[in-house]
């Protein structure tokens, strides 16, 4: 009994001084926001459809989404998906109608064009009413009064060469105007692509006849594209409940799983990187809770963790980004709701 208590205190004394030297970030684990759970005004105050992009604009002032019509379908829709939104939430310019049947990824190149991926692979039911018009498989580019620039895939037409996609889920267009594709969604091609600003296939990762793979450098439904100030590009492998990050050329560079299942990244100016685990659980990935993961782009260190304490209805967040503030915008999938998390305290 007594070499028992001796153990016991010697165990106390260790943990207490272990607690006593580390840095309050590694214990600090309280949530640092307020959420919003209703966040955005559509035009005519219709409602907002599922949210599959985020993007805060270089102004500061305004953030871009796109939202599938109301619903998680525009095949069928001739309403504006894409919309530009002030601080209050307010939408001040809508654009993209009849353009997309089931948009996904979304990105801002630095010449203020956006770029919106069709996500749904080939045999997905929810790509169906787009295909009976002739539209998915593509990477659309366009200006921001909603003219399009460029279109990369062939409309209607899954494949597996450098002209042709499977429901492309992500797309990242890179300073120097290299465009980065993931290819694609679930049941999709398993790949990651860089083009060059011209359209021209430059390289591929991953892909391939049997393409779902668990091997490094590899990929199970990579889901979204980031690219922090060194240039590495981050993956967010979902399938595998990875993030992958490659050079600019496509050489592996390292693997984290500690950011759960990771659907969306975001990475701002500051190196921050911000995870949406929207899938966590009984289902996908048993151990984990799912919420967002906030961390360190140079380390991977995870340093705060905003918890999704609701029941689950299918997925969760799946589509991010932070403002320069630090404050959150989310895109609910399952719940189909648009979601802001107010950051108040540092």
């Amino acid at each position: 009994m007594l070499k028992t208590q001796a153990y016991v205190s010697f165990a106390c004394t260790c943990l207490l001084t272990l607690m006593a030297v580390l840095p309050a970030s590694v214990s600090a684990q309280e949530n640092p926001y307020q959420l919003i759970h209703l966040w955005g005004e559509l035009p005519g105050g219709r409602e907002m459809g599922v949210v599959t992009g985020v993007l805060p604009d270089p102004d500061g002032e305004h953030i871009w989404i796109v939202e599938r019509c109301g619903t998680n379908q525009c095949a069928d829709s001739s309403v504006n998906p894409i919309h530009k939104l002030d601080k209050d939430g307010v939408a001040v310019k809508s654009i993209g109608a009849g353009l997309f049947a089931w948009p996904h990824g979304f990105d801002m190149d630095d010449d203020g064009n956006l770029w919106v991926t069709e996500g749904a692979p080939d045999g997905d039911a929810r790509g169906e009413p787009g295909m009976e018009k002739g539209m998915g498989h593509q990477v659309l580019k366009l200006n921001q009064e909603g003219e399009v620039l460029m279109r990369l895939g062939e409309a209607g037409v899954p494949g597996d060469d450098a002209t042709h996609f499977n429901g492309p889920s992500a797309v990242l267009v890179a300073p120097n105007g290299e465009i980065w594709i993931a290819d694609g969604h679930r049941g999709g091609n398993n790949r990651v692509l860089k083009f060059s600003a011209n359209g021209d296939l430059l390289l591929q990762l991953g892909g391939g006849i049997e393409s779902l793979s668990r091997e490094s450098g590899r990929f199970n439904d990579p889901h979204d594209l980031k690219m922090d100030s060194q240039g590495r590009l981050f993956v967010a492998d979902r399938g595998n409940n990875r993030l992958q990050i490659f050079d600019q050329n496509g050489n592996l560079l390292d693997i984290w799983t500690q950011f759960g299942r990771p659907s969306g990244i975001w990475i701002d100016d500051n190196d921050t990187i911000y995870v949406a685990d929207g899938m966590s659980g009984e289902q996908w990935n048993r151990g984990w809770q799912r919420g967002i993961r906030i961390g360190e782009a140079a380390t991977g260190w995870v340093t705060e963790f905003i918890p999704d304490f609701e029941v689950p209805t299918g997925s969760g967040i799946e589509f991010l980004a932070a403002d320069a503030h630090g404050n959150i915008y989310a895109g609910q999938v399952g719940r189909q709701r648009f979601e802001k998390y107010l950051r108040v305290r540092p």
